[in-house]
This record gives structure tokens, C-alpha cells and sequence, in this order.
């Protein structure tokens, strides 16, 4: 292909995917279901060259950014928090889950090596990150969900890696170690970790050198890919280093980035993981036709290997049901012994974590890097994208629903000690002390009167609305109503003039930002 098709190709798969998530929006479907369909239904559009996926380059591309993003935007206390059943999650029920489906698999096609079936079980046992970002992205959950399946997707790629490449060199040799396994797996994570700190320090230590924020910005956004080309370079976790490098940029950009720098960069940024997200639903729809293709066309491969696949899809979903209610029993019972720390999730709880395990692009990267020849490759393969259908297209639409089914309430020692209106109470108190301190001169004399009153009142009032709340919620909404149609007015105002020739270009410019930060403000305060 020219690279000049290509680049048209690329140029309609975004415009595909901006007609897709209307659809979606207009649908009231989930952006990564419409994009997975869509990118299917394109595959098989006559006259479109196939697509054919370069695995190790999907992954290098698409990874680092959204592995950063995720632990960009992470709650890293709670992480701390809740990192054993993090833990619990991304390695042991990857570990569980991959024996269940290679036991399965066995069952169903006894030809197939033991290897080759722990591979299948490697390759769709991780839930994808990109996936369960977009199918959390539509619900709300009590924060010890959110952080166990946001931490949990974010390090699981490492243990379904990890065991692949183990299942992929067993089938080659004819042997396997359990303690080599478990070995390398420790030191590939302790190697990323270490890889990560570095990246991220050197990131810390570069914000306050550069000093000019679109250098700044533009280091940023790089940091997740060196990250994790350095750690697969020294054969070490990619996976593990990048996210400890977000962990450690999402830490100290509060201290770091300038107001700008984060407006800037968090708009860029937005925009960015956008495009890429959609991107990888629309690569694994357009990839359909290569894997129906390799098992010999759609009938052949729904009359051979649809009830495998069925049966495949079915334990991989109990298998994590059993994992986590059985998880969700050993914390019982530790409470019931005393164990403060130890708090179940309840049936309902452990029902969305067991439900919310959707795959994505490195289950099909995982899938397409096996090497030709391998044994049961085109089950293996047409398996892996019938996984990734099955927990987007079923569970990621039915995941609100179940979420609603559960009734889930916030735990109190989950709530914040604040909320949002204590908080902004104690900041402006805050403010208000500097204010009066710096409102008289060395003399005595008060020589920021207004200023004073503005933020002595400021104050006050936040104070009230944070202990009646409820009672002043009505009039506040009112309230930022009339501004946001006070500024409309007056970008309307503004337009008039500068399209009379009355303001010039720059004027425009300049009061534009004012309207647009003052509107930013007022929608963030109502929200």
C-alpha cells in the first residue's frame, strides 16, 4: 500500500470514529461497543484492502500513553490502600483464570499441547486497560471498586505478558519451571519498577529545569513511551515501568505544573487518549476479516469453533467469578476472626468486579504475535477476538445495568473526611488569613480595603454553603446560570464588535480568554 493511501486510510478511520461515538451517544450505547461493530462491518466493506495488525507495534504505540493516562488520573492513596486486592486481582486471578480456560481448552481439543492451551489462557486472561477504561468511564462505582479495577487493569498486562512469553517457550522446548517462572516474574516487576523511578525522577527533576511549559508538556507526554522502551530494553516489565513513572507524575504534578501547564496539558492530553482509545476499538473490529480469514471464512469458523469458542468465553467469565466471591470469602472470614482491615465486598460488590472484566487490544496483540506454525494458532487466534466481542459487546453493556442490580452504597471509612465544601471552606479560610496579613503595610495601615472585604465575604459565604449545603444548592445553581448567560452575552458582545471593526484581532484574542476562563469557573463551581 502507498503511503499515501495509508494516510487516507488513517484520516477516515478518525473521521469513522467521531461518526461512531455520535451513533454511540445517540444510541445511549457505550463508545467502545459502537467502535468495535463499526470497525467490524468496515472490515468487510468490498474494496477496502485488508488491515493487517503489527502486533509488537500496536502495543508500543497504543500502551505506554494509555497505561500513563491511568495511572495519571488514579487515586494513588486509595491504591496504596487497596494494594493487596490489586494484587489479588492482576496476578492471582491471571494466574487462576489461565489454568481454568488451559484446562478447558484441553478438555475440548486434547491435541493440542499443554503449553499451547496455557497460552490461550495467558493471552485472555489479563482484562484490558484501555477496555475497562472505557466501560468505566459511562458508570459510577463506590471508590473501592473503581481503584481495585482501575489498579487492577493498569498491572495485570505484566502477569498475562509474563506467563505468555513462559507458555509461548514451553511449546517451543517441551519444558516449563514453575519456580523460573515465578522468578523471572519477580524480577521483571522489581526491574520495571526500578526503571519506572528512575524515568519518573528524571521527569521531576527535568519540569524544573525546562522552565517553558510547551517543552514541558511535550516531555510529558513522551514520558510513558521511553518508560517503556527503556524497561523492554533492559528486558525488564515495560508495563511495570511506565506505570510506576505515571505514578510517580500523577504524585508531584500538583507541586510541579503551573495553572497553565496543566490546562495546556491536561486539554492536549484529553483530546490525544481519545483519539488512541477509539483508534484501538476501531484496529480490533478492522482486524476481524484477517482472523475470519485465517480459520478458513465465517462459516467454517462458526460451524468448528463456535461452541469451543462459547465454551472458552463461559469459563473464562466463571473463572473470575470464582476467583473473586472466593476472595470476597477469605476477607469474610478474616473479619469474622477479628482482622480489622479485613472488609468484604458483599454479594453485590464482588458480582460487578467479577462482571467488569472486558479484554482489548493486548489480548489481540498477545494473540497475533503467536508465531506461524504454533500449534492450534487459528483456534487460539479466532478464540482471543471472540473473547474480546464477547466481554465488550455483553458485558460492557450490561455492566450499568448489574451496577444498578447492586445497589451499591459508599462504605463510611471509604468517604473522604471532608467533602467538597468543607474543603473549599478550609482553603478559603486559608486564603483569607494571607490576605489580612497582607492587606496593611509595615505601619499599620489597611492599604487593600477592597481586597480584604472581597475575600473576608468570599470566605464567609463559603463557610454557610458548606454547613447548609443542601438549603443554598437551588439559589447556587441559579446563581451560576446567570453568569454562564452573562458571558454568553458577552462573547456575543465581543463577536459583534471585532466583526464591526471596532477591536482588532488581539483584543478579540485577550477578552475571548477572560469569557472563557470565567465560564470555566462557573461550570466547575455549578458541577
Amino acid at each position: 500500500m502507498e503511503p499515501t493511501h495509508l494516510f487516507e486510510l488513517v484520516i477516515a478511520m478518525f473521521l469513522a470514529i467521531i461518526a461512531l461515538h455520535y451513533a454511540a451517544h445517540r444510541l445511549g450505547l457505550p463508545p467502545s461497543v459502537a467502535l468495535l461493530t463499526g470497525g467490524a462491518l468496515l472490515a468487510f466493506v468490498p474494496g477496502l484492502p485488508a488491515i493487517s495488525v503489527d502486533p509488537e507495534l500496536v502495543l508500543v504505540i497504543f500502551l505506554p500513553p494509555l497505561l500513563m493516562d491511568g495511572a495519571w488520573s488514579i487515586a494513588v492513596a486509595r491504591l496504596r490502600r487497596h494494594v493487596i486486592g490489586i494484587a489479588s486481582l492482576a496476578v492471582g486471578a491471571v494466574l487462576f483464570t489461565c489454568a481454568v480456560v488451559a484446562v478447558v481448552a484441553h478438555l475440548i481439543f486434547p491435541s493440542i499441547p499443554w503449553a499451547a492451551c496455557a497460552a490461550l489462557g495467558a493471552i485472555v486472561a489479563p482484562p484490558d486497560a484501555v477496555a475497562a477504561r472505557a466501560v468505566l468511564q459511562r458508570v459510577r462505582l463506590p471508590r473501592r471498586l473503581q481503584i481495585l479495577l482501575e489498579g487492577e487493569s493498569l498491572l495485570n498486562d505484566a502477569s498475562g505478558l509474563v506467563l505468555f512469553r513462559f507458555a509461548v517457550a514451553a511449546a517451543a522446548t517441551g519444558a516449563f519451571s514453575a519456580a523460573e517462572a515465578g522468578g523471572s516474574f519477580l524480577v521483571l516487576a522489581l526491574g520495571g519498577a526500578v526503571v519506572g523511578i528512575v524515568v519518573g525522577t528524571a521527569w521531576f527533576k527535568l519540569v524544573r529545569l525546562l522552565g517553558d511549559e510547551y517543552l514541558i508538556i511535550a516531555a510529558s507526554v513522551l514520558l510513558g513511551w521511553i518508560a517503556y522502551l527503556a524497561g523492554e530494553q533492559l528486558h525488564v516489565s515495560g508495563v511495570i515501568a511506565t506505570v510506576t513513572a505515571g505514578l510517580i507524575m500523577s504524585w508531584h504534578q500538583h507541586t510541579v505544573l503551573s495553572a497553565a501547564m496543566r490546562m495546556r496539558g491536561t486539554s492536549f492530553w484529553t483530546v490525544m487518549i481519545f483519539l488512541m482509545e477509539a483508534a484501538v476499538f476501531i484496529l480490533i473490529g478492522l482486524s476481524l476479516r484477517d482472523v475470519v480469514e485465517r480459520g478458513g471464512g465465517l462459516t467454517t469458523v462458526i460451524a468448528t469453533m463456535g461452541l469451543p469458542m462459547l465454551a472458552i468465553l463461559v469459563a473464562l467469565v466463571l473463572a473470575r467469578f470464582a476467583w473473586v466471591f472466593a476472595c470476597d470469602f477469605a476477607v469474610r472470614f478474616c473479619a469474622a476472626l477479628g482482622f480489622a482491615q479485613a472488609r468484604p465486598l458483599g454479594v453485590g460488590g464482588a458480582t460487578v468486579l467479577s462482571w467488569a472484566g472486558v479484554r482489548g487490544v493486548v489480548t489481540l496483540a498477545l494473540a497475533l504475535s503467536l508465531p506461524e506454525g504454533f500449534p492450534g494458532r487459528d483456534f487460539i487466534l479466532v478464540t482471543s477476538f471472540a473473547v474480546i466481542l464477547g466481554t465488550v459487546l455483553i458485558q460492557g453493556t450490561t455492566l450499568g445495568r448489574v451496577i444498578a442490580w447492586a445497589r451499591l452504597v459508599e462504605p463510611e471509612s471509604e468517604r473522604a473526611r471532608l467533602t467538597m465544601s468543607q474543603a473549599e471552606a478550609a482553603m478559603a479560610q486559608a486564603q483569607v488569613g494571607v490576605v489580612q496579613n497582607l492587606a496593611y503595610d509595615a505601619e499599620g495601615k489597611l492599604i487593600h480595603p477592597q481586597l480584604l472585604e472581597r475575600y473576608q465575604r468570599r470566605a464567609t459565604s463559603i463557610v454557610d454553603y458548606a454547613e447548609k449545603t443542601e438549603q443554598y444548592m437551588p439559589v447556587l445553581h441559579a446563581h451560576f446560570d446567570v453568569i454562564l448567560e452573562a458571558v454568553a452575552i458577552g462573547r456575543r458582545e465581543l463577536i459583534r464588535l471585532h466583526r464591526a471593526g471596532e477591536i482588532d484581532d488581539e483584543t478579540l484574542l485577550e477578552l475571548e480568554r477572560d469569557l472563557d476562563l470565567e465560564e470555566l469557573s462557573a461550570i466547575s463551581a455549578k458541577a
